[in-house]
């Protein structure tokens, strides 16, 4: 499924790694990704570094966004439209927490998950040896440089990640489909009301995704505990709100030994025009 970063041809799988007819190879690593990183998204610090990918397993593997990886895995099974081994793209997967749950779920799809950072995909990938999937693949790839050929893929996921309604378009099948988790309104309100004076709720993203239509949408709201201080502290580190939080509104979240949250997503479902 991949395709060379350098020429485009086809990557075939050996013990090495992945080659292609013009001889560029590209050797997986001892976790088990392949960097199909180009020249220009190479840097070593592109993507999430390793504090960031630590808070967010830590986070991820309480289990607080298992309802929303099962929901979202059931609309992959719904929503692809190849019945044998589907191609799925998840886009922008971090970790991996995601990807492999959709894997798990969906034994006969061929699931690959691409993030910028090496930090992540090796996690990701080791994990996925770990919970021993066979059906998924991980690369450190740009989600605005896909390396796979147009209209090879029969859905793409984008969860919190950016949306490239371009590249998308490309890899997608005529008949694919592009599911994209964004933050309802209400998403860690009670989080947002400890560091703000005036706590706002989430607005909704325009995507401008002038070659998809929408074809579905659904809300997914819950409440979580956080049982920690250092639960509290993940979660925090893992959001937008860590770069731009007042400090006087920090203080008083490294103050707290437990909170109640809402976890709040909408779960948008388009498809190719």
């Amino acid at each position: 499924m991949f395709v060379c970063p350098v020429c485009k041809g086809r990557l075939k799988e050996n013990k090495f790694g992945y080659s292609c007819k013009k001889g560029h190879r590209f050797d997986t690593a001892a976790q088990g990704y392949v960097n199909l990183l180009s020249a220009k998204h190479a840097p070593e610090s592109a993507g999430d570094n390793p504090m960031m990918i630590k808070a967010r397993t830590d986070f991820l593997e309480l289990n607080a966004y298992r309802k929303l990886a099962e929901t979202v895995a059931e609309i992959i099974a719904k929503r692809t439209c190849a019945a044998d081994a589907p191609e799925v793209l998840d886009c922008g997967c971090g970790e991996g927490y995601y990807t492999n749950i959709y894997a798990a779920r969906n034994p006969k799809a061929n699931v690959y998950g691409m993030d910028l950072s090496k930090s992540g995909v090796k996690h990701a990938a080791s994990k996925a040896r770990e919970l021993g999937l066979a059906n998924v693949r991980f690369a450190a790839a740009s989600c605005f440089e896909l390396p796979f050929a147009d209209r090879s893929a029969d859905l793409i996921v984008c969860t919190f990640a950016p949306v490239s309604n371009d590249e998308y378009a490309r890899v997608l099948k005529k008949c694919g489909s592009l599911v994209i988790v964004c933050p309802s309104p209400k998403h860690l309100f009670e989080l947002k009301s400890v560091i703000y004076d005036k706590p706002y709720l989430n607005q909704p993203n325009d995507y401008k995704l002038k070659n998809f239509a929408p074809a579905d949408s659904v809300r997914l709201e819950y409440q979580a505990h956080l049982p920690s201080q250092k639960a509290i502290a993940d979660l925090f580190t893992m959001t937008p709100y860590y770069y731009k939080s007042p400090k006087e509104g920090v203080e008083r979240l490294e103050k707290l030994a437990e909170l109640d949250v809402t976890c709040g997503f909408d779960i948008l479902v388009f498809r190719k025009k």
